[in-house]
């Protein structure tokens, strides 16, 4: 091999690897973690349970008192007139008068019939189920940057089993053309050689479109530029330990859906102490330092001003109020009763979810097994296929189903243990469980 030959290989080796180098390889435990740092629903959904968590203050709960100033301060010209009892009368034009009142108030309800504790609790449920939203926001999101990278290295094993079979189209083609030069083949056979590696070339398009489309697919739930470009692995690992039984309490533990329904049961309950605290009296007392003056130009006194202070406490309580407060209470405990219901419903969803997808999960697991030995089958008759053919002794149309059905053996098996890693993702999102 002359240095030209020699210079011209490791220039291809250089742009080959460098091309390769170029694409990100990204793993799951990547991707999820970009998206959990990225994704735009879980952003909200975090913030939302900050303001959840913010709003737990016992001023928010009305237990702590509040402080106001105030000012005010008028001013008039008037053209003024006064007959005094004994008939004298006194006018003045363009009589200015000016009257400035400022102080601090200070107001405290310091009883409720307890209503501001039963609120503050009910604060504090307000934030669990924010926590709550976030969790099922992150589990879906999760599960569906899962399935779409899962999904992608399915695409991948596909893209790699049309390569093969377009490597196999192509000898195909070149011992049709070998034999049809040496007069052992019809032109025919060339022509269906050909058109059947057209056939592969446009599968594979239409596969390598696919491929890029669920590119974009996920890097959207990544919530980066579509335009990044990466490679995911080829394994798909897929956890065959599952049990029903530890996922069903698992769920009753962690599902988000039914946790919320739990927290909205107390919630209710708080909103029901809220409401009979209303048959009680409330207790404020008020206070406040005040200063006034006031200037006339017309009258007895041209001046006058005041300051001090003031305070007191106010107390009222609801006697009559055309039956509001029955009627009230009831529908409170109504949403309690529908509440409790709601709580049950959500436990018979879950639990029909959790068994569907438990037996699809089974029978994907034992599709992966079926579909793996028929791969393997496939591939053998290939190889027996392929050297029968180099000598001639099987017929192109034998030859071109054996090449089919290896390629297609590939694509269910791989389909297979897709659904299967989908079946596994079902489980544990509904359980509550994916790891992250």
């Amino acid at each position: 091999m002359n240095s030209r030959n020699l210079y011209s290989i490791l220039l291809i080796l250089f742009f080959c690897i460098a091309k390769t180098n170029a694409q990100e390889v990204l793993t799951i435990e990547e991707a999820m973690k970009i998206a959990l740092e990225n994704n735009f629903e879980i952003k909200i959904a975090k913030n939302n349970s900050k303001i959840s968590e913010t709003n737990v203050t016992i001023g928010n709960a009305g237990m702590l008192p509040s402080l106001t100033a105030s000012v005010t301060d008028n001013n008039s010209i008037q053209n003024s007139s006064q007959t005094r009892q004994d008939g004298t009368t006194t006018s003045l034009d363009n009589a200015k008068n000016n009257s400035i009142n400022y102080g601090v108030s200070l107001g405290w309800t310091v009883f409720d019939g307890m209503k501001m504790f039963a609120r503050l609790d009910q604060l504090k449920e307000l934030q669990k189920l924010g926590d709550s939203e976030l969790k099922r926001t992150i589990l879906i999101k999760i599960g569906q940057v899962n399935s779409a990278y899962f999904d992608l290295v399915q695409q991948q094993q596909q893209l790699s089993a049309l390569d093969t079979t377009i490597v196999i189209s192509t000898k195909r083609l070149e011992l049709a053309q070998n034999r049809f030069s040496i007069g052992k083949a019809s032109k025919l056979e060339v022509l269906n050689a050909q058109v059947d590696l057209n056939t592969d070339q446009v599968t594979l398009l239409r596969q390598k479109e696919s491929y890029a489309n669920a590119k974009i697919l996920l890097n959207q739930y990544l919530a980066r530029d579509p335009k990044i470009d990466f490679t995911v692995t080829d394994l798909v690992t897929v956890d065959n330990t599952l049990v029903l039984a530890d996922l069903i309490d698992l769920a009753q533990k962690q599902n988000p859906a039914l946790e919320s329904q739990i927290i909205n049961k107390r919630i209710a309950e708080l909103q029901l102490k809220q409401v009979k605290a209303d048959r009680y009296p409330v207790v404020n007392l008020t206070s406040g330092y005040n200063f006034a003056e006031s200037q006339s130009s017309l009258g007895f006194t041209s001046q006058t001003s005041s300051r001090g202070l003031n305070y007191g406490f106010n107390a009222t309580l609801n006697i009559f109020d055309g039956f509001n407060q029955h009627r009230n209470e009831k529908v409170a405990k109504l949403e309690i009763e529908n509440s409790q219901i709601a709580i049950e419903q959500q436990n018979m969803i879950l639990n029909t979810q959790l068994s569907t997808a438990f037996q699809t999960y089974l029978t994907n697991l034992e599709l992966i097994n079926l579909e793996e030995d028929n791969e393997a089958i496939a591939r053998q008759n290939m190889q027996i296929t392929l050297d029968k053919f180099k000598i001639g002794t099987i017929t192109t149309l034998d030859f071109r189903t054996a090449q089919l059905n290896y390629v297609n053996a590939k694509v269910r098996y791989s389909n297979a243990q897709y659904q299967a890693k989908l079946s596994e993702i079902a489980l544990k999102e509904l359980a509550g469980n994916i790891s992250f």
